[in-house]
């Protein structure tokens, strides 16, 4: 599985719950959405503001300061700016993977779907994500919004996370068991 899977713990929690809620109150829930899912792919193809943000060597306000002009320069809502801002100044700016996760979670839920997190070997077209969706609804009873990545280390097949729970069929686990199974003999 890819390093880029995040726990989220009981911080990252509250403050995804908290801007939920403002973000609600503010009539903003889908631009707030929206734009974190866009700094969440900014983050996640630029390295210097990943080391920026993981850190603690940088300073708190270098952190704000920045996370601050990737907002202004992204044109994010007003709110998103403001908490990009807070989580830096209070020395969370390390827990924003897990705050996003949590807050994109807790959406997902509100609308009642869920998250699958589909990792496979090659990108999937179009058509294998609709034919996974709709297994997945079929076999979870509720509406399923998926997010794929890719890690060519699988060799083949996929590997689904929803929640805490874990569908692997890639190949490189498959050949991982044959692998243990041969050494037993």
């Amino acid at each position: 599985m890819s390093d880029t899977d995040v726990i989220i713990g009981e911080a990252p929690a509250r403050y995804a719950t908290a801007l939920l809620e403002l973000a609600e109150e503010a009539k903003a829930l889908k631009s707030v959405e929206k734009n974190l899912a866009n700094f969440k792919a900014v983050l996640a193809d630029n390295q210097d503001l990943q080391r920026l943000v993981q850190s603690p060597v940088f300073q708190t306000e270098d952190k704000v300061a920045a996370l601050m002009a990737v907002a202004k320069k992204a044109k994010y809502h007003a709110l998103t700016s403001q908490f990009l801002g807070l989580v830096a100044g209070n020395r969370r700016a390390d827990e924003l993977p897990g705050i996003i996760a949590a807050f994109e979670d807790m959406v997902a839920r509100r609308r009642g779907s869920q998250v699958a997190k589909v990792t496979s070997a090659k990108k999937l077209t179009t058509a294998e994500v609709a034919s996974l969706k709709t297994s997945l609804k079929k076999s979870l009873g509720r509406a399923v919004d998926i997010e794929t990545t890719v890690d060519p280390d699988l060799l083949g097949g996929f590997v689904v996370r929803i929640g805490s729970r874990l569908y692997d069929s890639s190949l490189k686990t498959k050949l991982e068991d044959l692998r243990l199974t041969l050494k037993d003999v």
